[in-house]
């Protein structure tokens, strides 16, 4: 590459730019110009051609015609099409349909499209919705369907339903095969660009057959194109996330030592038959490293001549305008034309959540329709300009960005090239290529009806939505001109983000901000963060003293020192306790690299775990600080007869004896800290053993935010000396505690037997942690949420999963997609970016999970047991053969894996309740009924249902357990504060001086 050009990474400076801004600069660019009212107008007209050619339209656009998706036959339809087909056993497939169709109101729709296909495929729905009813209980179903095929002889509705999904996939998908794709397009004379569909790979086992498949497919292509070239014959789109389990920017090496070889064996295959091949866009995370391969590819020597070579633009980033100037300068430098499809973006809500879960300041997207519209005429009138460097391929479905194209092509006199989706945009583009020479490429779907079925669903959801020009298109009662409104005119009357999509901070407010982020796939933070580590270990004997157990005279002279000091802090009231909160929390999220870094080195934390344990803490603070101005406010009125004042208050109990673990070392200390300090107590903090230097730097971030040091002790030692001592002190009037659960029940015996006024405990325990699948459950989702469930942290959190019951259908595929999967896991230093599973915390962690491996090995199955080295203990994945099988907790990364018949779910659900933890439950089906009968027999204090069971959030999921888990409060949750404080009632009998003033001065 030119030393002129930037290096890619530099993108990313605008990857979250500030929404204003970012619009203000498409405002600014006016790519329309004088041309902006002939446009309108003839965007107008072709809307109305369009609509002249309804006969043309697609079956997709039918369904979206008949079924939107605010209806809730619409959602109920989505909702059976992503999983009828994927569900192996038809008992299954028989609640999928009664759930998603049984109280549906298809009668209504009836006969009224114009689409035989859709009529005939609600006359089968309208039957079922008579036929069956749902039901609560999974009995009272099969009887149900019993009685049904006793009269028609066969489960008919499920036959009839799976066909009619199945014919359904069939018009989004042009072929199952490639070879029968290419003979359907050649019948339709239609030019493709084919996507072989699936799913991202899980393993290396999953990349190789992508890889074969799309070996496969570029040879067909190239055999059926006969040499025309990229720009007149059909090509190939890439999915990179199919060629590497993982694609992703913090694997940068692992991504060009394993994926790239396999994407350049494909590249050559493509030059080789002078084929378009197009690097498919994914999300917002994945540019920069999308880019930087591309960019390797450009410069192949081995590729010759070939000017097949693109990929794809999503116009609803922000970086959008900058990457097609990049990509322009990348063809210059490189002497290799490459081909660019321009696109809006296929993953918009995705980004959104994205961004507010991460914590970004702003989206790495627009918010609004009319934004991503301008920005796409914007990236349209660059790319148009960078031609011959640039070949221009336009898709859309808009009418008026489809003419404003043509418009921006011809002032310059560049040709250029249309895209639409396969099933849809068939009477826009018959009505354009009227007056348009331009030629028209399909992007046209590949495989069978699984792995169609997310595709499916995705397109549905932005073409049905009801800001999508392809509904707005079907709409009769939408005018032309409202249709076919010009977007910049729309931008500059309203240039601010959208109304009910804040900035991803202040989605809590206004109650408090969410915590900052730090986004580790840009390189820029990566090397913040680097910076700190290096500091950190170039310093590491003066900078993590060593500290000693606390004697019995300096716990004395601290709890004597808290009494003191807390009256006054209890007096300062709510607003005075939120406001140091406040500024702690403020103080953490500045010195987030720093203490990354020490959580890193002191706690073997992994980069990400760690930004997240730094952005819990500052939630606890805001979360704390919020609650206290909320309720420790001062007196409240009660209810009260005539002559009668009757006042609630929260009051501070005095000292709290906070004992913390060295898992969560400044999370967990920092909220049971704040939480204390909060309601009005003093605190004498205790940290693990194994962390003192962790949560050293929380107690120094809440005095220097204006804390009287006298309010938070630290009182660092063993719990068996210094812990034991801080519990039966006489000055303790409550304990926080969060470890393992015999502790837990030793402090509670403690404080029993002290003399003196009862303390409260609050205490979070250990879980013995279940996750329950169904065959309904999408395999790779559950791939991902049990991989991280149970390895990520090393599997060193009281959340993670310890005992996985899978059905006996599938049981089999996922123990092998799960076995890949953690092949693909990396083992290593915490501090490298690229590492997910770092050490254990000691030798005696070590000891104890070495011990229990070897049991394994002995008395069950082992399937899958990656290397160990030092303190790294390597994943195991193991098969036992009852529940029982584990009396206890084992923490770290082995995940125990038990088969279950649906008939006997309930004994495996009990045998899990016997243990009597109630911490964490998981639950992964697409039937409602299916997860409520899992949470009925298995208590827990919290349940995540289609998603992993750790990373519970501040004021999200308040987090605790119930049984042998704890005792409750709920960490992070409204009633967090109610057993740090106690409370007082106040009743004056106001009429004692001589009557009640209220009543006595009411008038008529």
């Amino acid at each position: 590459m030119s030393a002129t050009l930037p290096p890619w990474d530099s993108l990313d400076d605008g990857k979250y730019e500030d929404e204003a801004a970012a619009v203000a600069r498409l405002l600014a660019a006016e790519p329309l110009g004088a041309e902006a009212e002939t446009i309108r107008a003839q965007a107008v007209e072709l809307v109305r051609a369009a609509r002249r050619h309804g006969r043309r339209q697609g079956v997709v656009e039918s369904f979206l015609r008949e079924f939107g998706l605010s209806t809730r036959e619409g959602l109920a339809l989505m909702c059976l099409a992503e999983a009828l087909l994927r569900t192996p056993d038809e008992a299954a497939r028989d609640r999928l349909i009664v759930q998603a169709i049984g109280s549906a109101d298809w009668e209504s729709h009836l006969g009224r499209s114009d689409s035989l296909f859709v009529n005939l495929s609600t006359w089968a729905l309208m039957l079922t919705g008579r036929l069956l009813e749902p039901e609560d209980s999974p009995q009272a179903l099969a009887g149900q369907l019993r009685r049904l095929a006793g009269r028609v002889g066969e489960p008919l509705i499920r036959r009839a339903l799976t066909t009619a999904v199945g014919f359904m996939s069939d018009q989004f998908v042009l072929g199952e095969t490639i070879e029968a794709a290419l003979a359907r397009a050649a019948r339709g004379a239609m030019m493709c660009s084919f996507d072989m569909l699936g799913e991202g790979a899980r393993s290396q086992a999953d990349a190789a057959r992508y890889e074969a498949s799309y070996l496969a497919a570029v040879a067909a292509v190239a055999s059926a194109a006969g040499g025309v070239g990229p720009e007149t014959g059909h090509g190939v789109s890439v999915k990179l996330s199919a060629l590497h389990p993982r694609y992703e920017a913090t694997k940068e090496a692992v991504v060009f030592a394993e994926l790239y070889p396999r994407l350049k064996r494909i590249a050559l295959a493509a030059a080789e038959g002078d084929i378009n091949l197009s690097l498919d866009a994914e999300e917002a995370d994945r540019l920069t490293l999308s880019l930087k391969l591309l960019e390797r590819l450009a410069g192949e020597a081995e590729l010759g001549e070939w000017r097949g070579l693109g990929l794809a633009v999503q116009a609803y980033q922000k970086r959008g305008p900058a990457v097609i100037d990049r990509l322009a300068d990348l063809a210059r430098s490189s002497g290799r034309r490459l081909m660019v499809r321009l696109v809006k973006g296929a993953y918009w809500d995705a980004e959104i959540k994205r961004a507010q879960v991460a914590g970004m300041e702003d989206y790495p997207v627009f918010t609004t329709k009319a934004a991503t519209d301008v920005a796409y005429l914007v990236c349209a009138e660059r790319l148009i300009a960078a031609a011959p460097a640039l070949y221009a391929q336009f898709a859309t479905h808009n009418a008026h960005t489809l003419t404003a194209v043509r418009h921006l092509a011809e002032r310059r006199g560049v040709g250029f090239e249309r895209q639409r989706l396969h099933g849809m945009g068939e009477a826009l583009y018959a009505a354009a290529g009227e007056h348009e020479p331009f030629p028209l490429r399909v992007y046209a779907p590949v495989g069978g009806h699984e792995a169609l079925l997310p595709y499916l669903v995705r397109r549905l959801l932005e073409n049905g939505a009801n800001t999508s020009f392809v509904h707005s298109l079907l709409d009769e009662r939408l005018s032309p001109e409202a249709v076919a409104a010009d977007p910049v005119q729309a931008l500059k009357s309203r240039p601010d983000r959208h109304p009910k999509i804040p900035r991803p901070r202040d989605i809590l407010m206004p109650e408090r901000r969410a915590a900052a982020g730090l986004d580790l796939t840009i390189a820029a933070e990566r090397a913040r963060v680097a910076g700190a580590v290096a500091a950190l270990d170039a310093h590491r004997a003066t900078a993590l003293p060593v500290f000693r157990d606390a004697g019995a005279e300096e716990i004395d002279r601290a709890f004597e020192a808290a009494h003191v000091a807390q009256r006054a802090w209890d007096d300062e009231g709510g607003a005075g306790r939120g406001r140091v909160l406040r500024a702690a929390a403020d103080a953490m999220e500045a010195e987030t690299p720093r203490l990354v870094a020490l959580l890193a080195r002191e706690a073997g934390k992994t980069l990400a775990d760690a930004v997240a344990e730094v952005r819990e803490a500052a939630d606890f603070c805001r979360f704390y600080a919020a609650i206290a101005e909320r309720d420790f406010t001062g007196p409240r009125l009660l209810p009260a007869p005539a002559g009668e004042r009757n006042t609630l208050e929260l009051k501070g109990r005095g000292v709290f004896v906070a004992i913390s673990p060295w898992n969560f070392p400044l999370s967990i200390f920092t909220g049971q800290v704040a939480a204390a300090l909060a309601a009005g107590d003093a605190v004498l903090a205790k940290p693990a053993e194994q962390t003192p230097n962790i949560a050293a730097a929380a107690v120094k971030l809440l005095h220097g935010a204006g804390l009287d040091p006298r309010l938070l002790a630290l009182v660092p030692g063993a719990g068996e000396t210094v812990g034991k001592a801080l519990v039966e002190h006489p000055g303790c009037d409550g304990v926080a505690f969060t470890g393992g659960t015999d502790t837990g029940l030793a402090i509670a015996r403690a404080l029993a037997a002290r003399e003196g006024p009862l303390a409260p405990l609050i205490a979070e325990t250990g879980g013995l942690n279940g996750m329950f699948v169904d065959t309904t459950a999408l395999r790779e989702q559950v791939i991902d949420d049990v991989i991280l469930s149970a390895f990520g942290s090393a599997g060193q959190r009281c959340s993670a999963l310890r005992i996985l019951f899978l059905p006996e259908e599938t049981a089999d595929s996922l123990l092998e997609g799960l076995a890949g999967a953690m092949d693909a896991l990396v083992l290593g230093d915490p501090a490298d970016p690229g590492t997910d599973v770092g050490p254990v915390i000691d030798a005696a962690a070590l000891a104890q999970l070495t011990a229990h491996a070897e049991r394994l090995a002995r008395e069950a199955r082992i399937v899958r047991r990656l290397p160990s080295e030092g303190l790294l203990f390597g994943p195991v994945l193991a098969e036992i053969p009852r529940p029982g099988f584990l009396a206890r907790e084992v923490f770290g990364p082995i995940l125990h894996v038990v088969r279950y018949r649906r008939e006997a779910l309930a004994d495996a659900a009990r045998a899990l309740a016997a243990t009597r933890y109630g911490l964490t439950l998981g639950v992964h089906s697409r039937l409602t009924s299916f997860a409520d009968e899992v949470r009925r027999l298995v208590p827990a204090g919290n349940t995540y249902v289609n998603r992993s069971i750790i990373g519970a959030v501040v004021g999200e999921q308040p987090f605790g357990g119930e049984g042998l888990s704890g005792t409750g409060p709920k960490a992070g949750g409204p009633l967090a504060l109610s057993r740090f404080a106690v409370e007082r009632v106040v009743s004056v009998n106001t009429a004692a001086q001589g009557g009640d003033p209220a009543l006595l001065s009411l008038t008529e």
